[in-house]
Formats: C-alpha cells, sequence, structure tokens
C-alpha cells in the first residue's frame, strides 16, 4: 500500500511545480546513504528510529537512492515514513543504476555496502530509467518523488567511457527524465555528482532544476566549485549541497577523521583538517556546525543533505545546524588561506 498522495501540497500564485518542490527544501535534509549500510551494517529497527526521530524533529526532506544498501535505504525510507501523510515530507531519489541479484560469491566488494547477494549495474538508457524509477517508487511506498536526480555521471566515476555516458545521459537519460516530471512522477529534475565539470558540460545543453554536488563546496574546499556555484545562481539551479563534512574528514568534534572524498584521507589533507580544528578550538566554535552552516550561505544553495545513521547522529545535525559561531571565525579561515576570500559566510 502506498502512502497517500492525492495533495501534493497546494501551488502558490504563478508558481511552477518546479518551484514549488525547490521551496519545500528544508535547511537540513536527511541523507539515506548511511540506513544503506554504508561501510557498516545499521539494524533495521536503528534505521528506521533514525529516520523517524528526524521527523519529529522537523526534517522534512529525505534523499536516497537504489546504490545506497542496494535498494535497502529506499525500502527503509519506505517503511519509516509510513503513516506520515505525504504531503508533509518530500523526496529525492536517483536513476543511472539498476539493481541485481547475486550469488554472495559474486557481489561487488568494493561498493562500500554492506549488502550481501545484491550488486549495482550502470545503465543510462530510457528503459533503465523508467525501471529504475518503477522500482524505487515500489520500494518507496509511493507514486512519486519530489525531485530526480542522475547519479554519478562524469570522467570520474567512467573514465574513458565517460563522453559515451554523457552522450547517452543527454539523449536518452535526462530526456526521459523530464518526460517523468511533464506526468508528476517526479517534480523537479538534475544531477547527482561528485564533479563539477559534468555540471558544466551538461547545463548548457540541457535545462537542469536541481544539482546535488558531494563534496566540492564545502568549508573544506570550494575551488573546484567555484565555477558551477556561480554558474547555478545565473541560471537559477538549486544546489543541494551533500557531504558536507568531507567523507567525515571533518565531522568528529575533536580531531580531523581519517577518510576523504570516500577514500583515505592522506598526510597533507589530514594536516590542513587540523588547521580548522586547531582554529575552531582557539575560538570556541563547534567545526561540526561550521561545516553544516556554511554551504547554507551561498545563494545557490537550497539545502544541506547530511548522511545520518542513528537517532544520536541526528540529534547532532540539528544541534550543529542552530549552534552560535563566534563572527571573527570565518575572517580567522580567510586570513589562515582556508576559505575563499569571496566565500559567502553565514
Amino acid at each position: 500500500m502506498t502512502h497517500a498522495s492525492a495533495d501534493k501540497g497546494p501551488l502558490r500564485a504563478a508558481e511552477t511545480p518546479r518551484q514549488a518542490v525547490l521551496r519545500r527544501l528544508p535547511q537540513l535534509s536527511f541523507g539515506g546513504a548511511p540506513i544503506g549500510n554504508l561501510y557498516a551494517g545499521v539494524a533495521e529497527a536503528d534505521a528506521i528510529a533514525a529516520v523517524r526521530h528526524a521527523w519529529q524533529l522537523g526534517v522534512r526532506h529525505f534523499d536516497t537512492a537504489p546504490y545506497y544498501g542496494y535498494g535497502l535505504s529506499e525500502t527503509r525510507l519506505g517503511a519509516a515514513l509510513a503513516g506520515i501523510s505525504r504531503a508533509d515530507y518530500s523526496l529525492s531519489t536517483k536513476v543511472g543504476r539498476l539493481l541485481l541479484d547475486v550469488d554472495d560469491a559474486g557481489a561487488t566488494a568494493d561498493d562500500g555496502f554492506a549488502v550481501r547477494g545484491r550488486q549495482a549495474v550502470f545503465d543510462y538508457s530510457r528503459d533503465g530509467i523508467l525501471r529504475s524509477v518503477e522500482s524505487s517508487l515500489r520500494r518507496l511506498a509511493t507514486d512519486h518523488v519530489e525531485i530526480l536526480l542522475l547519479h554519478d555521471i562524469g570522467a570520474s566515476t567512467h573514465g574513458a567511457r565517460h563522453s559515451a555516458i554523457l552522450r547517452q545521459a543527454l539523449d536518452e537519460a535526462l530526456p526521459t527524465m523530464a518526460e517523468l516530471r511533464s506526468q508528476g512522477i517526479c517534480g523537479a529534475i538534475g544531477l547527482g555528482v561528485n564533479e563539477q565539470d559534468v555540471c558544466l558540460q551538461v547545463m548548457p545543453e540541457f535545462p537542469l532544476d536541481v544539482i546535488m554536488l558531494a563534496g566540492r563546496y564545502t568549508l573544506f574546499e570550494q575551488r573546484d566549485s567555484a565555477q558551477l556555484m556561480a554558474l547555478a545562481v545565473q541560471q537559477d539551479v538549486a544546489i543541494m549541497v551533500a557531504g558536507p563534512y568531507n567523507s567525515g574528514l571533518l565531522g568528529a568534534d575533536d580531531a580531523p577523521g581519517t577518510t576523504y572524498n570516500y577514500a583515505p584521507a592522506d598526510a597533507a589533507t589530514r594536516a590542513r583538517a587540523q588547521r580548522f580544528y586547531d582554529i575552531c578550538s582557539r575560538l570556541g566554535a563547534s567545526i561540526g556546525a561550521a561545516a553544516l552552516q556554511f554551504p547554507l550561505a551561498h545563494p545557490a544553495v537550497a539545502t544541506v543533505v547530511c548522511g545520518l545513521r542513528s537517532p544520536a547522529e541526528v540529534d547532532s545535525a540539528a544541534q550543529r545546524l542552530h549552534a552560535p559561531l563566534p563572527p571573527a571565525l570565518w575572517n580567522e579561515l580567510r586570513q589562515a588561506g582556508l576559505l575563499d576570500a569571496n566565500a559567502a559566510t553565514p
């Protein structure tokens, strides 16, 4: 049984469905990769408790993807949100991969998800997009999502196949997503990626509503997103900032994490991160709060998507979102060469 969805929320006068979707995005969104057993298993009850606790604290947007736990994240979100009026929250999910059942011996070992018996394969064809959306809606127990994102196109993911994948994205995937938007299956469409360059390649060729950018516009780094952020303002493309802690590098309260960009952090990266910690410690500022609040000051940014796996992590994110920060922090970071001179700050 699907969640009730007859009422998708009233439109304001002269407001398009896309504008209505983006207006509803809160400052903090729930990132669903961790409840798909990213890097470590999460008990079903704990995953559902995390989603429901986020709802209780006022989080109203939930992001997921078939890739996250090979369907596990979507299934858990659907179960956790059951009983809540569909008009009272929004969802984003992604297309570009299809899920396959495999023997444990054949499962991909390096995808990062602690899930056995399934794997994900890339498929950016029209048929692949339609099959992916149909499966996602079933797992999420709904008949629509507010935002649909094309997942992980770009040279860093596809290497030598990038040109062919980009062509298929422009010729098949994105037009199919636009059709789904016109049918009300989704309210807005865009990309979900970890790199700027592919966004700059797509934006002149196909009109996007939204881009989820993971790890490139953060407190730790802004250089590899500067062109995109400026263009997003010009073209009125909403940016969903994911990975605000850069894969855990700035996530802990006391010291840099050991991972960056989904891989072990090298010594130079950790040393630079330590400088952020030193300045925040000297000023009595929470680095987690600074990392979560910083992106929201940019005029293109609609929400920060924070991956959460437990009620305790939900509490931490909610507290960080509203924690006071000393105004001197941003100038200190600029003077230390750790923050772009022109970066918008809270």
